[in-house]
């Protein structure tokens, strides 16, 4: 069903403005236009409008969203996914400002003694710890092994892998504090993630395997995506992931 411009802004919740401005900037064009002259938008426009708000709220400038839509690299599902964590580090710096504004009222009222590090606590806006990821991978580069194997997915099957994903996350999570990781059930769990890695992204060697849970604790980005299903999740998977390599390399554990 394709929808007018005045429908579609008071979906969405935007003015007709800014969805003539997206046209004729080449960021947003309907798919069709009435034999009246009317701009009329199509599912696949209201899918793409998505991104661009999700885009925007998060700080890109239109430029930068043209750019990145645009590239032929470009890839639904994992700018959903890293949007999804660019949002997480967002929530997670807009609590702590919460917890700090509380405590200034606090201080303000005489309650209690601050200092003044505490009072900047969760006001850091040096950087993007995404905003590198995103450009390597949206910028104009070669598309990967795993990127070409995702753009063959039709949207049912992108579906289908993200709510596989969000099922083999929450079931770890759920054994992190009752089972150990090298456990038959956690080790079963982490053998399904090790097969779904395989089956939509490309050939993941035991070693790579093992890395890749390494980063889950070495690196705060992965960390802080993956404790979002539960705290110390993180920690568990890599934990798990190295029990599950080294055993099928038939290595004893240091």
């Amino acid at each position: 069903m394709n929808r007018k411009v005045k429908e579609v802004a008071d979906l969405v919740g935007i003015s007709v403005r800014t969805l003539h401005h997206y046209d004729e900037i080449g960021l947003l064009k309907p798919d069709a236009v009435s034999e009246s002259g009317y701009r009329l938008y199509s599912p696949a426009n209201l899918d793409m409008l998505q991104q661009i708000l999700f885009f925007k709220e998060l700080g890109f400038p239109l430029k930068q969203i043209h750019e990145i839509i645009a590239d032929p690299t470009f890839n639904r599902t994992e700018a959903l996914i890293l949007q999804k964590n660019m949002l997480i580090e967002k929530r997670s710096r807009l609590d702590q400002m919460i917890v700090t504004i509380n405590k200034t009222i606090q201080y303000e009222e005489g309650a209690i003694e601050m200092n003044e590090k505490e009072r900047f606590k969760g006001l850091d806006f040096s950087h993007n710890p995404y905003e590198e990821e995103a450009r390597k991978r949206w910028g104009n580069q070669r598309v990967d092994e795993a990127n070409e194997k995702v753009q063959s997915f039709s949207q049912e099957e992108q579906q289908h892998m993200s709510n596989e994903w969000e099922s083999i996350y929450t079931h770890l999570a759920s054994l992190r504090d009752l089972l150990s990781p090298s456990s038959t059930e956690a080790q079963k769990a982490i053998a399904t993630w090790y097969q779904f890695l395989n089956e939509n992204f490309g050939t993941y060697s035991l070693e790579a395997f093992k890395g890749l849970g390494e980063m889950y604790v070495q690196d705060e980005r992965f960390t802080t995506t993956i404790d979002s299903y539960g705290k110390g999740l993180a920690k568990f998977m890599n934990e798990a992931m190295s029990v599950f390599a080294d055993a099928k390399n038939n290595k004893p554990k240091d």
